[in-house]
């Protein structure tokens, strides 16, 4: 099978694949509900919002969205609400969670809840973002930008897997995986350095499988070829890598935010790590960024059966 090369790919690529069952967790958001209709609609997923029935149908009447698609079970408060879609998930009556208007934090929380959570025990949840630029010529797999503020080496480790175990349902055989930091030079006073050498020499010791993993390299060497030359730098990555793990959640967010909304890219967006893909976006993405994360959680859902 070929190949997935751009988001639109990726949704005609789910279309063909068995239909998941996707619970929203408070889904009153017009974006969120104009993003899970297109998804219901084009064949994607079968959606459940769970949340306001009356705020929900008001929502979608403004929008013009028809509620016939959808399977409604009404709790007002948006924490409850997003209990019962977590535990849908959990009971294997749905395969994806979305978040809708409950807040990330107490999102976060029902995922990670000890007892009662979607995250099983030594797994590290983390957050893959798919992006597509019309400056790069095929899409990025971005980590982490949302989840894991100062990742320690065994988190990178554990980004960097993810992103390949994603890039490998994409049909990507062996990604390219460039572990960024400011510079190439390995040095004890950039820490970045230190644990982008370590994860290269594991890869190159067998001990990460799946890639083609360099680092530590900066972002120019890492997607501009141009720059290597430059630089002098020879890398089977450098110019050409699929992944990106950054060194911190501030560095992956500028670049994420900095793709959208200055470089005029597209994106999908997921929580990994649990026992089930979650969607978790920015409130100022676009509906079609959201729409797109539900193609990319329902890829990775039926990579899991």
């Amino acid at each position: 099978m070929d190949p997935i090369r751009s988001l639109k790919e990726l949704v005609d690529r789910v279309r063909g694949q068995r239909t998941m069952t996707l619970a929203v967790a408070a889904g009153e958001d017009p974006h969120t509900i104009e993003a899970t209709h297109r998804g219901a609609k084009e064949g994607l997923v079968k959606v459940v919002l769970v949340g306001n029935k009356a705020s929900i149908e008001k929502v979608a009447k403004e929008h013009g969205v028809d509620v016939g698609v959808f399977e409604i079970i009404h709790e007002e408060d948006p924490v409850e609400a997003g209990r019962i879609a977590r535990d849908m998930v959990r009971k294997g009556e749905a395969q994806i969670l979305m978040k809708g208007l409950i807040p990330t934090d107490r999102y976060m929380k029902l995922i990670l809840d000890k007892e009662n959570g979607l995250l099983p025990p030594g797994r590290i949840l983390s957050h893959i973002a798919v992006m597509e630029t019309p400056k790069y010529p095929k899409l990025l797999f971005v980590a982490d930008v949302a989840v894991i503020p100062l990742p320690d080496l065994r988190q990178k480790i554990a980004m960097l897997n993810y992103c390949i175990e994603v890039a490998h349902l994409f049909g990507i055989e062996c990604p390219k995986a460039a572990i960024i930091a400011a510079t190439e030079q390995v040095s004890d006073k950039m820490p970045a350095t230190l644990d982008a050498a370590i994860i290269a020499k594991m890869a190159q010791r067998g001990q990460i499988k799946g890639a083609i993993v360099d680092g530590p390299l900066a972002l120019d060497v890492a997607i501009s070829k141009e720059a290597c030359e430059i630089k002098k730098l020879k890398s089977e990555v450098g110019g050409d890598a699929d992944i990106l793990i950054f060194p911190n959640i501030e560095t992956g967010n500028v670049f994420f935010k900095s793709i959208t909304k200055i470089a005029g890219g597209e994106l999908a967006a997921m929580v990994t790590g649990a026992m089930a893909p979650c969607v978790l976006t920015s409130r100022a993405d676009t509906e079609e960024s959201k729409f797109y994360s539900i193609a990319l959680a329902a890829l990775v859902a039926g990579g899991k059966e």
